[in-house]
């Protein structure tokens, strides 16, 4: 009986949450149906003619939605004092943060590797330093990293990147992104990442052209392509000798034919 009166409330706190957070864009043509349940009624998508976009945007709503519902119930419970209930709770939201969440349309690949980091933006400045400062404080402690705060960085970084794409900051913002991608062992998103952030500011500081070709080379296990950009990291990047030295050696182990060990 628990259970079952927390799965309805759980639903209620979805529906209201996805209601309050919906995406409003003109561009949407999602067709929501309704759906009985044992706890009620209950909206579900209705996939015929809806776009990719459309549906993505749906399954970061709901997502958002059912972090809060998660986040709703241990208050909730916390100030019942059922400490049980927010055992529970608190279980399934660090398994949510465990649990991979694809972001499916990728905005360093529809921006395309054309963009120019050339314009000062106020806007898009603000918008970098606040998820800098989401970025470090998720990563402030040394042997935890507070995902949800990262995940809110990532967003904010993407944001930049869609919202402002001639800001000088696009670079920047590729490159963190494509820190935070690696992190969660996107190594595909990461690598694309890295390299926009080149593309997008060949003059960048930014050893990101070293960092692509490392995941194309160790993660990725794609090194013919990895060969090229650790070509191109030694001609112009700035190596530390490190990074330098280790991308000398894999070239040397490529031209020989041994990839060599981890």
């Amino acid at each position: 009986m628990a259970r079952t009166i927390l799965t309805a409330l759980l639903i209620v706190l979805m529906n209201v949450l996805v209601a309050c957070n919906k995406v409003d864009r003109s561009s949407s043509k999602l067709m929501m149906v309704r759906t009985k349940t044992a706890a009620g009624d209950v909206e579900a998508i209705e996939v015929a003619g809806a776009h990719e976009t459309d549906i993505v945007e749906q399954v970061a709503v709901n997502r958002q939605a059912y972090r809060q519902g998660l986040e709703a119930l241990i208050e909730y419970y916390t100030k019942e004092g059922n400490s049980m209930k927010v055992e529970w709770a608190k279980r399934e939201l660090a398994a949510l943060d465990k649990m991979p969440q694809y972001r499916y349309i990728v905005e360093a690949s529809i921006a395309g590797p054309d963009l120019k980091a050339t314009e000062a933006v106020r806007a898009a400045d603000y918008l970098y330093e606040e998820a800098l400062a989401l970025e470090n404080k998720a990563r402030s402690l040394v042997l935890v990293v507070n995902k949800g705060q990262l995940r809110q960085a990532l967003d904010k970084y993407n944001e930049l990147i869609t919202t402002y794409p001639s800001s000088d900051k696009i670079d920047d913002a590729a490159y963190r992104a494509a820190g935070i991608y690696e992190h969660f062992q996107d190594y595909t998103i990461a690598a694309l990442y890295y390299q926009r952030a080149d593309q997008w500011d060949p003059g960048s500081a930014y050893p990101a052209l070293y960092k692509a070709a490392y995941i194309l080379d160790r993660r990725l296990h794609r090194r013919a392509e990895a060969m090229d950009l650790y070509q191109q990291a030694i001609k112009k990047e700035g190596l530390w000798p490190s990074y330098k030295e280790f991308a000398e050696m894999r070239i040397a182990e490529f031209t020989k034919g041994d990839e060599g060990g981890e």
